[in-house]
């Protein structure tokens, strides 16, 4: 009998009459429908602030747990993933009462995994795989940062896939912390309705060669955890070390997608630079392109635009079929269009400005910061001051923002090379 099933027994219902609403079930159910979007710890948090201590162990068992196997969307087994793992994320998690049942979930899908593998197809449930031999690793906190969503919907790169994930043993079984979920030392009121011996299920059997390829399971595994990361905060100096390597592996398959870009270079523009020259070698460059094209004029923005367009790279080029440099193709296929955005983009803040929708100075640094990339542009020949269609736009913003310093040096520049 499978953990699934020996916890389904003590979760039956006794009689067939209707059961009364409990709020507390009712307000887990909640949480769960709108907690997608929410960072797995931020979830795990609310759950242990909705339900009391003495609670927690029997609703997890009521609602959480079926989910692990239930025909629901992947985000909702995730988060039940880790909010089982969260509750006793203090112990070990060998200890977790939990543990065994997220093994068989793990061994499970994991063969499902291989099944889909062997007709050349990929699980839909891949996601799920990495992120319980993430908490099973003993490494559950590094999914925490991230979205049941997120996580989902981020593509799993070939050596993360189920086949190459495994559980190994590394410390002798005496060494090992045991559960008796019937003892004293139970560590969930109410575990002993979990009638599963915790090593009930076998984990994956180790043949020889594994140690290489867990180790470098493991590196693309914290390289990816570090990407998600870089999305939400700045990477520390060691972090980017890490990362640094490891990008040929993350954007040779498409686990970075366009929306995963504008956070990424707000919070971290220089570890972007090499992402997207990676990304602006491959056939789907149209989608990268688009995405400089209308990012916010902020200075990670155009810390990012300078080093592209010095960026002597070559790279496909998508107009021609030929090679161009990353230089070339950022300053033919972006940078207009991007001039024009960031125009557009400050008209917004300051009609939102004057409206009091906004009360910071993004206008004001947004016109300052625009002018002084604009001047570098001329400094380095990026821009024609004899043509038109290149300054035209540009002398109309300045000179209705004369104003402002910057702006009225700049207008004055572009007024004097026009004749």
């Amino acid at each position: 009998m499978s953990p699934v099933q020996s916890f389904s027994m003590y979760t039956q219902p006794l009689a067939m009459k209707p059961a009364p609403v409990d709020p507390m079930r009712s307000s887990v159910v909640h949480l769960l429908s709108r907690a997608q979007g929410l960072p797995c710890s931020t979830a795990a948090q609310s759950y242990m602030q909705l339900i009391p201590a003495t609670s927690r162990f029997s609703l997890a068992l009521d609602v959480l747990f079926p989910l692990l196997d239930a025909p629901v969307e992947l985000s909702q087994r995730i988060l039940a993933s880790y909010i089982l793992y969260a509750l006793y994320a203090p112990h070990p998690i060998a200890i977790n009462p939990f543990h065994s049942a997220l093994v068989y979930t793990f061994v499970k899908e994991k063969e499902l995994a291989a099944r889909f593998a062997a007709d050349g197809e990929t699980s839909p449930s891949e996601q799920l795989v990495w992120v319980l031999w993430k908490i099973l690793r003993g490494d559950g906190s590094d999914i925490g940062p991230f979205s049941p969503s997120n996580l989902a919907q981020s593509p799993v790169p070939p050596k993360l896939r189920a086949a190459n994930l495994s559980l190994r043993e590394d410390s002798p079984e005496r060494e090992r912390p045991r559960f008796d979920p019937f003892g004293e030392e139970s560590i969930a009121d109410g575990a002993d309705a979990y009638r599963t011996p915790a090593r009930s299920i076998p984990s994956t059997p180790l043949v020889d060669g594994d140690a290489p390829r867990d180790f470098e399971a493991e590196r693309l595994s914290q390289g990816m955890a570090l990407f998600l990361a870089a999305r939400g905060r700045v990477l520390t100096l060691s972090e980017q070390r890490i990362l640094g390597p490891l990008i040929p592996q993350l954007t040779s398959t498409p686990l970075i997608t366009s929306h995963d870009l504008p956070p990424l270079i707000a919070h971290n523009p220089t570890l972007a630079h090499p992402i997207l020259v990676a990304l602006l070698a491959q056939p789907t460059v149209d989608t990268y392109l688009d995405v400089l094209r209308h990012l916010p004029p902020t200075l990670p923005t155009f810390d990012l635009l300078g080093r592209l367009l010095h960026d002597s790279t070559v790279v496909p080029d998508p107009a021609t079929g030929g090679h161009t440099t990353i230089t070339d193709l950022v300053r033919s296929e972006v940078l207009g269009w991007f001039l024009h955005e960031a125009i557009q983009w400050l008209e917004r803040a300051e009609e939102e400005e004057r409206a009091g929708v906004i009360s910071d100075d993004r206008f004001a640094k947004g016109v300052q910061n625009l002018c002084r990339f604009y001047n570098s542009l001329i400094k380095f020949n990026l821009v024609d001051l004899g043509s038109d269609a290149d300054t035209a736009e540009m002398k109309h913003f300045t000179l209705r923002n004369a104003r402002m310093e910057e702006a009225n040096a700049l207008y004055r520049l572009l007024a004097m090379n026009a004749f």
